[in-house]
């Protein structure tokens, strides 16, 4: 099974950026969907982005425009570039992969300061 490692996280004051990559332990360029997740203290993991093997792309209505996912299957590797962040994009962010069964990686702290 695929193993996924996130990195990027951090703090960053609002309207600032970050860049999350997701690095798969193997070939991502047969996995149908490469996400990200996050998940806020005291709320349930919801969906911030994902982008499917055929480039087709989802966002959150709270991120689109602010947020770019993309995926380099040539580096096994996902990205989540994050502008103009607002505290309330404070989570734990998790990368996953789904192609019929599912992996998640452990998370990266993103913290954004008012």
């Amino acid at each position: 099974q695929v193993q996924l490692v996130e990195s990027g996280g951090g703090l960053v004051q609002a309207g600032g950026s970050l860049r999350l990559s997701c690095a798969a332990s193997e070939s991502i360029s047969s996995i149908d969907i490469m996400g990200w997740y996050r998940q806020a203290p005291g709320k349930q993991r919801e969906l911030v982005a994902t982008i499917y093997s055929s480039g087709r792309i989802k966002y959150a209505d709270s991120v689109n425009g602010r947020f770019t996912i993309s995926r380099d299957n040539a580096k096994n590797t996902v990205y989540l570039q994050m502008n103009s962040l607002k505290p309330e994009d404070t989570a734990v962010y998790y990368c996953n992969a789904d192609w019929g069964f599912s992996a998640w990686g452990r998370g990266t702290q993103v913290t954004v300061s008012s």
